[in-house]
């Protein structure tokens, strides 16, 4: 497999604006160029030869070490001297170094087009354009472009190139634990970041398959229209651009198709989808279901308490919103131990209200990547008797929190009886009926990447999936493992979309 490009160096010019000190001598876009080249597992190097004033020196050589890049100071017009640098610090390895320079060294360009390993590329600073000169980018968040288009140009079919958009902390989670690589993976994936400030119509020629997590750009999400879920969701004009795209190419693959990841937006959606579960059960009378649940559009309902009951609702509940995620508050919930309790709780409506079940403070996150379910035990809030008994409380009093920051804990001595407890929980977790509720979900979603959540109920065993959501980090899996399996993932979706 050929590989294309063997590294990348960024001359001084490229990356500092001018006369300044600190950050604000940073060229734009030179940040998340860093951050994407770092993890690239493309050998990458700054070169300084021309400016020996101290405070660019330390601010490049700072750059270097932030980011774990190499820093050159070899002279660009002499052959020899650039070709034994780079051999000392990367060794012999087949295919081009990219030598990213401004225009103001056009005439460096002119010249190293001799040597036959090197290949320029210029960030042109005005609309002159020479053929000259090499490669030609007007902005450095195009580099991941160019260089994932030189890999697939040389590579063929044998790679594909996946574009990928998330939000820029979720993108760098990925990226730092190697998920991102423009070097192709071994089984022949090279990821290339698609950015809004370009046109995405051109970024995309030549993507074999796009992965996004949409629900990183959603705007607003209207639950009281009447219309179809589709339409109550309003993403930002980048994902809308991205999805105008697909649906008038529908050739191109995605991981995973908007109509498709819509109802793990809704949690009423997903309790409608988890009551598909009742069919899977075990000899020894175990079984795999959703909570029982209630959606209200106001706490305030005369008849709250006739519904509880009819739902099987009983105290204590937990309390979310209906929207599963991408808007501010969709993680805003409360666990309440009282009926009267719901008249002023600051939950959003409209809401789902769930059985609080006991489950010995384990949880299990399982992870589906394609065909491989992967799982994990963490820690998890405590059974209803203990949470009755903290201080927050205060008389029973509802506990609200955010679960993306923080669930309601106990110390070791407030929760020494549901730790005893545990034990045995944490052992009777049935992982064939789990995995089979795993394979069922992912044939009733069609989602290629998703997790959910289960806890066993004390005494009962019930296995209740208490969260279901779309392209999770999975990195309670270990890497060595995760990855790789994340890798195929995408690669069995894209073959068998050509196949059908």
């Amino acid at each position: 497999m050929a590989m294309g490009v063997r590294g990348v160096i960024l001359d001084q010019p490229v990356l500092l604006a001018g006369p300044g000190d600190g950050c604000s001598l940073l060229q734009p876009d030179v940040d998340p160029l860093l951050r994407r080249l770092r993890h690239s597992r493309i050998p990458t190097g700054i070169l300084n030869e021309d400016d020996p004033s101290a405070e660019k020196v330390g601010l490049l050589k700072k750059l270097a070490t932030t980011y774990s890049l190499d820093y050159f100071t070899f002279n660009p017009y002499s052959i020899d001297d650039a070709t034994r640098d780079i051999r000392e610090a990367w060794g012999e390895t087949e295919g081009h170094i990219l030598y990213v320079v401004s225009e103001t060294k056009k005439d460096a360009c002119v010249r190293l087009r001799s040597c036959s390993w090197l290949t320029t590329v210029v960030k042109l600073d005005s609309s002159n354009k020479c053929e000259n000169w090499g490669l030609h980018i007007n902005m450095l968040g195009e580099l991941p472009l160019t260089i994932c288009n030189l890999i697939k140009k040389e590579s063929g079919n044998d790679v594909l190139k996946i574009g990928y958009i998330m939000k820029p902390s979720r993108e760098e989670d990925f990226a730092k634990r190697g998920a991102f690589p423009m070097y192709p993976t071994q089984n022949g994936l090279c990821f290339v970041p698609l950015i809004f400030k370009l046109p995405l119509a051109s970024q995309l020629q030549g993507v074999d398959l796009v992965l996004h997590k949409a629900t990183d750009e959603i705007v607003s999400f209207n639950l009281n229209s009447f219309s179809e879920l589709t339409e109550r969701v309003t993403f930002s004009e980048g994902m809308q651009e991205l999805k105008r795209y697909l649906e008038h190419n529908p050739q191109c693959c995605v991981i995973d198709p908007f109509d498709k990841v819509y109802p793990v937006l809704d949690r009423l959606e997903i309790q409608n989808i988890l009551c598909g579960l009742q069919d899977l059960s075990m000899k020894d009378s175990c079984k795999i279901r959703g909570p029982h649940h209630l959606k209200v559009d106001t706490f305030n309902e005369p008849e709250l308490i006739t519904r509880l009951s009819e739902a099987k609702l009983f105290p204590p509940f937990i309390v979310k919103p209906q929207v599963a995620c991408g808007v501010a508050d969709a993680h805003s919930m409360a666990i309440v131990f009282k009926v009267e309790d719901f008249k002023d709780l600051k939950v959003p409506v409209p809401a789902i209200i769930q059985e609080y079940v006991d489950h010995s403070s384990t949880l299990y996150k399982f992870y589906v990547l394609g065909d491989k379910v992967f799982h994990a035990v963490k820690k998890s809030i405590p059974n209803g008797d203990v949470l009755m008994k903290l201080p927050e409380t205060n008389g029973r009093q509802p506990l609200v929190f955010d679960s993306l920051k923080s669930l309601p804990t106990v110390t070791n001595s407030q929760s020494s009886g549901d730790e005893s407890i545990a034990k045995t929980s944490a052992g009777s977790l049935n992982l064939d009926l789990v995995t089979d509720a795993a394979k069922w979900l992912s044939e009733r979603l069609d989602l290629t990447i998703f997790g959910f959540d289960v806890v066993v109920q004390d005494g009962t065993r019930d296995h209740v999936i208490v969260d279901l959501n779309y392209l999770p980090s999975f990195k309670e899996v270990p890497d060595d493992i995760a990855i790789p399996a994340f890798w195929h993932a995408i690669r069995r979706r894209y073959e068998l979309r050509r196949t059908n």
